[in-house]
């Protein structure tokens, strides 16, 4: 089992510390969570939390993974670095793929980009995105990102993007790992179909069970059960040895924890102290004794 530190939206100023402390510490990764505004109306609804309200957001600060990654990576040697979601198709995938490729080569391979769909319509209008057909587009993005990856020449003909052959300097020695999140069926399918893992957002381990085995019977049916695949998630289970053991036998590959609700909303008023004092305690009482 391998091991996934989420901060939250903490303050930006602990970031650099909370990453070599998740290094020194057995953490095998650091998630990053994508938001580019707070709209001051808006009507969507969060699928995640029980009342659908987003307030909780509201002044929540969001540092852009693209610029806070290679910023994290520069003072560390082994700690991976994942999105946990980034907001894909709000973005043009061709821009997405040089940032991603830039940063695969400046972490030595030390990234994998979790995308997923965004909830929120206002995402899409203001960044002059269409709301409509945006998982159509996201499987086209992600081709695309991996067909500009791979160093070569790549040009695309779809149905929602077309570019004659162009090529990105420099490209990463290794494939980056898209990994996809969403609970919906229509997200588990694209996971199995199109993606290198799987991501939750956090559920029961009941539901959790009843998504990975939907993951299981699809990725089957496309013909990809022998392919690595990667899982993570968290939930009340990831907080104690026997619960990682049980996220273990159910496929889990990455364990993901974070030490405060973030659906709580308001300010995280956590010193750099208390956030680096969950961090080790974790590791002291969960990771060092599932390791051994």
């Amino acid at each position: 089992m391998k091991f996934s530190y989420h901060a939250g939206m903490c303050n930006p100023a602990f970031y650099l510390e909370l990453a070599k402390a998740a290094e020194a510490a057995g953490y095998d990764s650091f998630t990053l969570p994508d938001s580019i505004f707070y709209p001051q109306q808006a009507d969507s609804t969060y699928p995640y939390n029980a009342d659908g309200s987003r307030e909780f957001l509201d002044g929540v600060p969001f540092l852009e993974p693209f610029s806070a990654v290679p910023w994290m990576a520069a003072v560390t040697t082994k700690l991976k670095f994942v999105t946990s979601v980034m907001k894909l198709p709000i973005r043009h995938p061709v821009l997405v793929a040089k940032s991603l490729t830039s940063i695969a080569v400046m972490t030595g391979n030390r990234f994998q980009f979790g995308v997923g769909l965004s909830p929120w319509r206002e995402d899409f209008e203001i960044c002059d995105q269409p709301w409509e057909g945006r998982g159509k587009r996201m499987d086209e993005m992600i081709a695309i990102i991996r067909g500009l990856s791979g160093g070569e020449y790549f040009g695309y003909e779809g149905e929602f993007y077309q570019f004659p052959p162009v090529k990105m300097c420099p490209a990463p020695s290794e494939p980056i790992p898209i990994l996809i999140g969403g609970h919906a069926d229509p997200a588990l399918k694209r996971a199995a179909q199109l993606g290198d893992g799987w991501i939750s957002a956090g559920s029961s381990l009941e539901t959790l069970t009843d998504m990975i085995g939907k993951l299981k019977t699809w990725r089957a049916e496309f013909g990809r059960s022998h392919l690595p695949f990667l899982i993570q998630a968290g939930g009340l289970d990831a907080y104690s040895t026997d619960g990682v053991r049980r996220l273990e036998e159910l496929g889990v590959t990455e364990t993901v924890v974070a030490f405060r609700d973030s659906y709580a909303g308001g300010p995280d008023n956590r010193t750099l102290a208390q956030m680096l004092g969950e961090l080790n305690g974790y590791a002291e009482n969960v990771i060092h004794k599932v390791r051994g």
